[in-house]
């Protein structure tokens, strides 16, 4: 095992890196853990937070080289490559900015002479995905960096060159060696990791499968952990819907990132037969324009899919949805070029023995469905296993609310297929996982609480 940067335009391995061996893994552990309690977490919050906030300029000067590293490794369309790096830049300075504010103790109303104090509580482990290979690192670095923990991080093998990089950003901001440290480390090191005592938390973004491992893990060692484990995120098309403003905000949605984000829409629901055969005819006709190809092309909507095993994946999942009796209405091959290209794909007439009924396809796929009521739209968003985003699209925005609130959802959107910002907070519910990252929810994940008490 190593970690490999593959351009997926190409196919061209481009750089590799060995593992770190135990020793260094676990001297790196021992670095962090004595900077965390010997220095780093007795600074004042303004001291780590204006480091933090310096990596946020130098991330804005260096945009351009930052943005290669994505289309690089994991083949983000360059356009929405500057949208990663300018939100990354935003998220490092929403915490330099209020973290302070944040961390500062808190009076107990009713309760004189009692107070809470905000204290961090060490070494944190992330354990982080390939799709958004800065931002993902960023909803856990910045927040906790400020807090005064410091943070262990093994990204995905694919992107060693953008986590090497963004370990960069701290360096040259001046944070101490051990703040912030990547990791070149395999499953059995992360394993060893968690069960060390001076590890205090672990957040993982991934799958199920990688989830209740380290869930189980953590819970083993009677660690913290936050999980975010993707998502069938469903939209609810209700009868009131302008249908071409969901349409647009569907094709968006689905294909944003080349379809790769846990996010992203992966499911339509239409209330009303006639409604849902006209927006088929209307996605099928715009899935039809969309540009696939090189992600430096300011032409190109979808890209490369990030490697072939994820192209392989997907491909799996449509010849055995069609088995299983759905339809293809339009793309599900792979596209006649070099690379881990995947046409844009909508498959409709899913039923509940369906597997795709239940999976979540992380690509260009889009499961349609049509529904006869708005109670059925509701059921049908809610019954698979996952409970990460949905979307509701109506004019009417209060009842667009009453419906939200019947969602099994971390997260609702009404009219719009996402809106990222640093102060809104991230995560799940069900089998997405549990925990919050952004926000002032974020910062707080991994925190003591101390209560102090002076008697009257």
């Amino acid at each position: 095992m190593s970690f490999r940067s593959i351009n997926p335009a190409t196919g061209e391995v481009v750089k590799e890196y060995q593992l770190q061996s135990d020793a260094e893994v676990f001297a790196a552990l021992e670095k962090a853990d004595r900077l965390y309690r010997e220095d780093w977490k007795f600074r004042p919050v303004a001291d780590r937070a204006r480091i933090v906030g310096r990596a946020a300029q130098i991330l804005r000067d260096k945009r351009d080289e930052y943005v290669e590293y994505l289309t690089l490794e994991m083949g983000k369309v360059t356009r929405f490559g500057y949208f990663e790096v300018d939100l990354v830049a935003d998220i490092l300075d929403y915490y330099a900015e209020q973290g302070e504010e944040f961390l500062a103790e808190q009076q107990l109303p009713g309760e004189p002479g009692a107070k809470l104090v905000t204290e961090p509580i060490g070494v944190i482990l992330a354990i982080e995905p390939w799709n958004f290979p800065y931002y993902q690192l960023a909803r856990v670095a910045a927040s906790q960096l400020v807090a005064g923990n410091v943070v262990l991080l093994k990204h995905a093998e694919s992107v060693p060159q953008s986590a090497l990089a963004f370990a960069r950003l701290f360096e040259e901001a001046g944070a101490p060696e051990g703040a912030y440290t990547n990791l070149f480390c395999s499953i059995e090191q992360i394993a060893a990791l968690v069960d060390d005592f001076r590890v205090r938390g672990v957040t993982l973004t991934g799958s199920e499968r990688a989830g209740t491992a380290v869930g189980e893990r953590a819970g083993r060692n009677l660690k913290k952990a936050v999980l975010e484990l993707g998502g069938s995120d469903p939209a609810l098309i209700l009868p009131g819907a302008p249908l071409d403003h969901a349409v647009e905000q569907v094709v968006m949605g689905r294909t944003y990132n080349s379809g790769q984000g846990c996010v992203n829409i992966k499911r339509v629901i239409v209330v009303g037969r006639d409604r849902g055969q006209e927006m088929l005819a209307a996605l099928k006709e715009r899935f039809a324009e969309i540009k696939v190809g090189d992600p430096k092309d300011p032409d190109t909507l979808v890209g490369p899919l990030s490697s072939e095993r994820a192209l392989d994946v997907l491909l799996g999942q449509i010849a055995e949805t069609k088995a299983g009796g759905a339809r293809i209405v339009h793309g599900g091959h792979r596209v006649d070029r070099p690379g881990f290209y995947l046409e844009p794909t909508i498959i409709t007439d899913i039923d509940e023995t369906n597997p795709l009924y239940q999976e979540e396809a992380f690509g260009p796929v889009l499961s349609f469905y049509v529904v006869d009521s708005e109670q059925e739209a509701i059921r049908l968003a809610n019954a698979t296993r996952f409970g990460l985003g949905s979307y509701v699209f109506d004019a009417d925005v209060e009842h667009a609310q009453e419906v939200a609130a019947r969602l099994e959802a971390g997260m609702v959107y009404i009219n719009s297929c996402f809106v990222d910002s640093p102060s809104l907070p991230f995560g799940g519910v069900k089998n997405s996982g549990f925990g919050r990252e952004l926000s002032e929810l974020g910062i707080g994940e991994f925190l003591n609480r101390k209560l102090v008490r002076v008697a009257q």
